[in-house]
Formats: structure tokens, C-alpha cells, sequence
């Protein structure tokens, strides 16, 4: 979708150029694949990464906790399986 191309929605979506930009409303959701496209022609990435329709990349922004801790839970270490 270029970037020129004017929002339908009842509330406008906001624009590619936009802080809020990833809050414009899913046209095409691949969880899957891990992407969606945006009414303004972002894509969206599972890790918060973003691909502007000018080719721009934004890289991930994971919100982190108050205390500034990753908000994202740490990986628990695999248990390891014995055979008897």
C-alpha cells in the first residue's frame, strides 16, 4: 500500500511518519510468519520491529518495566531429559 494512499476507517489511522504509527489498524495479519501490514503501510513485526513503507527501519522497542527491567520474562533453563 503506498504511503499516499488515504485511510478509509471511520477514525483515520495515523500516518507511516507518525510517533504512534504502529496503532493504525491491521489490513493483513500473519502471525504465522510473524508480521502484519498496517492501514498506513507499516509492517509490523512479533518483536516490535517495523518496516516503513519508505523501506525505513525501525528497530525493536520492547516496553520495559518501571525499574527498567525487560518486561519480556527471561527464558527458564531446559531441564535435561536422562534415559534410563
Amino acid at each position: 500500500m503506498p504511503a499516499t494512499t488515504r485511510c478509509l476507517h471511520p477514525t483515520p489511522c495515523p500516518s507511516a511518519d507518525s510517533p504512534d504509527r504502529d496503532a493504525a489498524q491491521t489490513v493483513a495479519g500473519h502471525p504465522e510468519q510473524g508480521w502484519s501490514l498496517l492501514c498506513n503501510g507499516v509492517l509490523l513485526f512479533e518483536d516490535t520491529g517495523e518496516l516503513l513503507p519508505d523501506g525505513q527501519i525501525i528497530a525493536p522497542h520492547r516496553p520495559t518495566g518501571a525499574s527498567g527491567e525487560r518486561a519480556v520474562p527471561e527464558a527458564r533453563p531446559q531441564r535435561r531429559l536422562t534415559t534410563v
